[in-house]
């Protein structure tokens, strides 16, 4: 998914508690209906550089569906900060849209309130059918055994993007694959005088996305098989320790990138302020701050050893965007022919390639315009060496604490104090401790 500012340890556990008392997004009867056929209310995520961008790309859509089956879309682009907390309010009051985005990590947790439409067999029948989506993509609609709450719609992958100037001036002739490569890269760039790489350290959600890649390539989970909270597991200190270090130790993320939280390292790439950024398909995002394509390669995100692949290579989470439909909207029939609608083969390739994510239906992920130099690194990460985040209820907790964890030793890093691995594991140990019963 898009990163976000996930909103307070707090008010996400409580809201997740009262979510999970709640009977079909608040209705009494646990279904849909269909008695207000003529309309429909979907909440997208913000995708784009601004939300009016967003607008921009649905808004003529919306109107395409309006035409094509009577039914108008009202639309209101939710920006990340807010969307999760959004979510959950309505999933206790019932006053939610009938479509929204989610992102896809946090569907088991949203799944487990019981608001979201399961999608059965039938229900993906009415869309075409379930063998349509990429595996990759279905791995992050529920919990497993379950049916998905939610349907694919944009699939991302993160990449290592790089400035070609930044890295000519600095006698380096191609992209580091190991970490090892990248922090010597960085003294040749930091003796040069720009920054090396780029971190959102303030952003919970960016802090979860790499420690869990992090913690992959040390073959490290922080759930147990079982899906209890394992934290402070030796490799999971180990994991979260080398990526705070790439500021305390390394010198490779600037100390002012601990406050980040809003998309100012993507700022500063776009500006020349940065040979190196970690994200999830950036590419729209570049363009639209001015960078050409040109200006910057895209390769794989390094690994440990060696080059990514299956296994402890895994370099990626696998982000994205789902289409989910609470269970009492009043014009169910509407709500799953948007979803067929958004997920149509040409609709993927409209959206997508305005999104520059990767389209997550077979189909449209086969066409040439989805075959360019930047989306064959995501592609292939996608099918070979990304892992979904755990699909558990409790993700969703998970994803704050610990982001807020790792928030907590990039301050601790900016300000000039020790990161030890004592200090790593005390700040998961609290993390932990934050999670619910299992």
């Amino acid at each position: 998914m898009r990163s976000i500012r996930a909103a307070a340890v707090g008010a996400v556990t409580m809201s997740l508690a009262l979510a999970a008392t709640a009977c079909g997004g608040g209705s009494s009867t646990g279904g849909g209906s269909n008695d207000s056929p003529k309309t429909l209310t979907y909440w997208a995520s913000n995708q784009g550089a601004s939300i009016e961008i967003d607008k921009k790309v649905l808004q003529p859509e919306l109107d395409k569906f309006q035409k094509q089956t009577g039914v108008k879309v009202k639309l209101e682009v939710v920006p990340w900060s807010d969307l999760l907390n959004r979510i959950l309010t309505a999933t206790t009051s019932g006053q939610g849209p009938d479509v929204l985005n989610i992102g896809n990590t946090w569907s088991a947790s949203l799944q487990a309130t019981g608001a979201l439409l399961p999608w059965d067999a039938k229900n993906f029948d009415k869309i075409g059918g379930k063998d349509r989506f990429v595996d990759s993509a279905l791995g992050s609609t529920g919990a497993e055994g379950k049916d998905p709450a939610a349907v694919p719609l944009y699939s991302m992958a993160y990449a290592l993007y790089y400035n070609k100037k930044i890295f000519a001036d600095a006698g380096i002739a191609k992209p580091p694959v190991t970490w090892d490569e990248l922090i010597a890269d960085g003294k040749k760039i930091s003796a040069k005088g720009k920054s090396v790489l780029g971190a959102e350290g303030g952003n919970v959600s960016e802090n979860i996305h790499h420690t869990f890649v992090f913690a992959k390539q040390h073959g490290a989970d922080f759930f147990t098989a079982d899906g209890k909270p394992n934290f402070t597991d030796d490799k999971v200190v180990a994991a979260v320790k080398q990526y705070v270090d790439l500021m305390a130790k390394d010198k490779a993320i600037p100390t002012s990138d601990a406050e980040y939280a809003q998309n100012q390292s993507v700022s500063d790439f776009a500006k020349g302020k940065l040979a190196m950024l970690l994200w999830q398909s950036a590419s729209s995002n570049l363009k639209s701050q001015g960078m050409s394509d040109s200006d910057y390669g895209i390769a794989p995100v390094p690994v440990q050893s060696g080059t990514p692949g299956t296994g402890a290579q895994v370099n990626s989470m696998v982000a994205g965007i789902n289409l989910a439909v609470f269970k009492n909207t009043k014009n169910l029939d509407g709500a799953t022919k948007f979803v067929k609608f958004m997920t149509s083969d040409d609709e993927q390739k409209i959206l997508n390639t305005a999104y520059s994510s990767i389209p997550p239906v077979k189909a449209a992920q086969e066409d040439p315009a989805f075959n360019t130099p930047a989306n064959s690194v995501l592609k292939n990460t996608l099918a070979t060496s990304a892992a979904a985040l755990p699909q558990v209820a409790a993700e969703s907790q998970f994803e704050t604490t610990v982001g807020t964890a790792v928030k907590n030793l990039f301050a601790a890093a900016a300000a000039g104090h020790a990161v030890t691995t004592d200090s790593v594991k005390a700040e998961l140990e609290k993390a932990q401790q934050q999670m619910p019963a299992a």
